[in-house]
């Protein structure tokens, strides 16, 4: 059974539908995605999903409990990681996970949380002197404190540099591997690559697509490039026996292969036998992105 289940999820603000008629489900376990631009009703779904909004129609389950009437209850069971959280800037951190454990009637040790999150050397620290990754890992910390089996993280990386959104994907993966399900709310499209096992694309609040990311790929194009320069001239038809190759074509001293399948394998083996090295190899393939403009019409960055 599906931890989560949404049927026609809408939700209306007087003129502006921002959810129109969502539907998905949440299996164990997995690293679930909503993924769309500002504007496109992920946090109004996963705040109607947690119960922190009332929708105007359509049915939500969770653990098997109604996100309005068992509030309470489910409150024990779920973390969430709100897009606009915030803390007072005089609060120590131990003090905000002493704070928050108390509110659960079973917590999780928020000594060794502050161990597993990198934080224990900033335990005494203010939180308006962290730095933005460092509020991050204590949303993290504070969302998990009191050891739910589901987290939603709502726009868990915006405004971080490079490396601590690595970090803080990391750290994702870790919290999915003790067993706890994610709903991870993003416009970041290497964020959704990278961490999510399925992905609901939300575009003008509603459903585009679901599946994996490979899945949403490979409904764009199956066709993959691959361009390298010889370091000798290829013999004439050197590729034209292999089923994965679709075309040729040679622009100046680069070689570009156009095939399907395990296209890169075949033609290194194929260049190997011939004692040719492939210089500056590339491979491009279809990407998220693609699949992204190919579902709405649109870039994310664009929409944005």
């Amino acid at each position: 059974m599906p931890v989560i289940e949404v049927q026609n999820l809408t939700k209306r603000y007087e003129h502006r539908t921002a959810v129109d008629g969502v539907s998905f489900a949440v299996q164990r376990g997995e690293i679930f995605g909503i993924l769309g631009p500002n504007g496109a009703g992920k946090t109004t779904t996963v705040e109607c999903v947690t119960g922190l909004r009332q929708p105007d129609s359509g049915e939500i389950s969770v653990l098997g409990l109604h996100p309005r009437r068992d509030r309470d209850r489910l409150l024990q069971r779920v973390g969430v990681q709100l897009q606009e959280s915030q803390l007072h800037d005089r609060l120590k951190v131990w003090e905000a996970l002493d704070l928050y454990a108390s509110f659960y009637r079973k917590h999780a040790d928020w000594e060794q949380l502050l161990e597993i999150l990198g934080l224990a050397e900033k335990r005494n620290t203010r939180y308006g002197k962290l730095s933005g990754g460092q509020k991050q890992r204590l949303s993290i910390a504070l969302a998990l404190i009191g050891e739910p089996e589901i987290a939603v993280l709502d726009e868990l990386t915006t405004g971080l540099d490079p490396q601590a959104r690595r970090d803080t994907w990391a750290l994702i993966e870790q919290v999915r591997d003790r067993g706890v399900t994610i709903v991870l709310v993003t416009h970041f499209m290497e964020e959704a690559e990278r961490l999510c096992d399925r992905l609901a694309v939300l575009g003008s609040g509603r459903v585009m697509a679901i599946d994996t990311p490979a899945g949403l790929v490979a409904r764009v194009d199956a066709e993959q490039r691959i361009r390298f320069r010889p370091s000798t001239p290829l013999p004439d038809g050197l590729f034209a026996d292999l089923p994965e190759v679709t075309a040729v074509r040679q622009h100046g001293s680069t070689v570009e292969v156009t095939g399907t399948g395990n296209l890169l394998q075949a033609v290194a083996a194929t260049l190997a036998r011939h004692q040719i090295i492939a210089l500056d190899l590339r491979l491009e393939q279809a990407s998220l992105d693609d699949a992204y403009l190919a579902l709405t019409g649109h870039s994310i960055e664009t929409e944005e």
